[in-house]
């Protein structure tokens, strides 16, 4: 009975908060996501290569890809996705002449 009176409560639980469906504009980044990311990018740079801050952030990667191979191959593959993309065309005759 206990069971009952709790699944009706669920299922008759129609209304919807008054700022519901009202979230985010499209392009705005979540401040949490923004505030962790200037977290990490600015501790990395105080760690830097030596650990006291030597060459800034960019150090602190060179640290990582001489020192942990799959963290900075995980990096790339974030990083590289945007910086490949843009537009290939290839037409029937450049093709089939590379293929021969």
């Amino acid at each position: 009975m206990a069971n009952e009176r709790s699944a009706s409560k669920v299922q008759g639980s129609a209304a919807k908060p008054p700022n519901a469906g009202k979230g985010r504009k499209k392009g705005v980044p979540n401040k949490t996501t923004a505030a962790l990311k200037e977290a990490i990018l600015a501790a990395a740079e105080q760690v830097g290569a030596d650990g006291n801050g030597e060459d800034g952030l960019t150090g602190y990667l060179v640290h990582i890809a001489k020192n942990d191979i799959k963290a900075m191959a995980g990096l790339l593959g974030k990083v590289l996705p945007m910086q490949i993309a843009g537009d290939l065309t290839i037409y029937h005759e450049d093709a089939l002449g590379e293929l021969e």
